[in-house]
């Protein structure tokens, strides 16, 4: 009986930028697949182009896989150190008569390009190599090895997601292995590094629909399976456009800076075009648990800011307050420009079950934190400003010899303390509350009073009270 290979996927990213949302979604579906059928995701660096290719991209790339917990089985494969095995391979293949060595010059394959245009036809390589004697080659043009492609007839790529694709044979011409200069193109290491790497399928974007048919060409003159294909669509915008610079950064470090979570981001990115019936919030446990390839959708997805801000609210109060004060306090550290003291993160302590409701992201959380890490004198808004008239500050001048005499600096005695100053004043709650809020905070919004006072500290709220009036 036939042992049924192992599943093995791939995230093959080029590092010539920054890791995109499309190229980190295509991620997140090849590790949910191989974790889902306890089989290994693997990542390869495909940095053939060593002119574009730089370290600062492949650092981004690592940074937000790792951001996004995606973790990879065995060591990263890097193309550029397997060029021998993709020479050797091409030579192979024009031992046994599937390739030959293609001797037109750069400014012949123009002219037929141009010739071809004008006359309508297919702009593809003619074969006008394909079955010329060697001893014809110009003298001083190095060739480059091509592949014998089928003439007729069509080729059938059988993909999970898009279906049947079938490609007429005509519009696939003899695609170059080897550059004249002996350096193996992307069509070729593609195919020798999923074969050798031992890949069962392959997702990705449907932009290589084509790739795949004329791989498919390589793979059966090598005498290789081929893997099964599944081909996701494109992300769009919101508007149904393709992405673009006025989408906003296609970067998965922009959204992390914007204060998204790992967690929210996996769960935003499996819904871009992939469904569990009508689940939303899938965490990543169901997500391995679920996820199939006959769930990715065949139409594009469209991004939803306000479904990302909603997603990610859901696991930003998921979080434990400590591991989310963690997370918190380099935006925190950046809206102030100064490191965050033991103290500011005690506040937070106290007052985090209050701000995490008000929140949607990081960022958010620590704006609406800011009032706990600012310096004394508060700079105040011109609401806080407004808030606080000669009235407010004469009632807080008040107010301020009750609270130095609270001695269980609580939100109970605390409540207690304020309204029964209100009531011998014949004034009500709020009269006192909002001005109060301003000079403890320097602004008109924040969670309820009484945790504001808790939060900051009897020594801190009448300083910051003191100040104002």
């Amino acid at each position: 009986m036939t042992e049924t290979p192992q599943i093995v996927t791939r995230f093959a990213p080029s590092p010539t930028g920054m890791l995109h949302i499309g190229g980190a979604r295509t991620a997140l579906f090849n590790w949910l697949f191989a974790r889902n059928q306890k089989g290994h995701f693997k990542l390869r660096i495909e940095d053939t182009d060593r002119e574009r290719s730089t370290s600062e991209a492949i650092d981004a790339i690592l940074e937000g896989l790792r951001w996004l917990e995606l973790d990879w089985d065995g060591d990263i494969v890097f193309q550029s150190e397997r060029a021998a095995r993709h020479v050797e391979v091409a030579e192979s293949l024009l031992a046994s008569g599937h390739a030959y060595r293609c001797y037109a010059a750069p400014e012949e394959l123009q002219q037929m390009r141009e010739t071809a245009k004008a006359e309508g036809r297919h702009q593809g390589y003619d074969g006008r190599w394909r079955d010329r004697d060697p001893a014809e080659a110009p003298s001083g043009v190095d060739p480059v090895i091509r592949l014998k492609t089928p003439l007729k007839g069509e080729t059938l790529v059988a993909d999970v997601v898009q279906g049947e694709v079938v490609l007429s044979n005509q519009t696939l011409d003899d695609f170059v292995l080897l550059r004249s200069d002996g350096t193996p193109t992307y069509m070729l290491s593609v195919v020798v590094d999923d074969h050798d790497m031992n890949v069962t399928h392959i997702i990705r974007g449907d932009d290589h629909l084509v790739n795949a048919a004329r791989q498919t060409h390589l793979y059966e003159a090598l005498g290789w399976q081929v893997p099964i294909h599944a081909h996701l669509p494109l992300i769009h915008g919101p508007d149904g456009a393709k992405l673009s610079k006025r989408h906003g950064s296609p970067a998965i470090s922009a959204y992390r800076d914007k204060g998204y979570l790992p967690d929210g981001m996996k769960n935003y990115l499996l819904r871009l075009g992939w469904s569990h019936g009508d689940d939303e919030l899938i965490p990543t446990e169901k997500a391995i648990e679920w996820f199939a390839l006959e769930g990715i959708n065949k139409a594009p997805a469209r991004l939803d800011f306000d479904k990302l801000d909603f997603v990610n609210g859901h696991y930003l109060q998921l979080c434990g307050n400590e591991d989310l004060i963690d997370v918190l306090l380099p935006h925190l550290a950046e809206l102030t420009g100064q490191k965050i003291s033991d103290d500011v993160r005690q506040r937070l302590r106290r007052v985090m079950d209050e701000l995490k409701p008000r929140s949607k992201t990081l960022v958010e959380l620590a704006e609406n934190s800011l009032f706990l890490a600012n310096s004394r004198p508060l700079q105040l808004t011109s609401k806080a400003k407004k808030l606080l008239d000669d009235e407010a500050k004469a009632a807080l001048r008040a107010l301020l010899d009750d609270l130095r005499g609270v001695e269980d600096w609580g939100a109970n005695e605390l409540e207690k303390v304020i309204r029964q100053f209100c009531d011998s004043r014949d004034m009500k709650l709020g009269k006192i509350a909002q001005p109060l809020r301003a000079a403890l905070t320097g602004g008109a919004n924040s969670p309820g009073i009484f945790d504001v006072l808790v939060a900051l500290g009897q020594e801190e709220a009448v300083g910051r009270i003191t100040d104002q009036v």
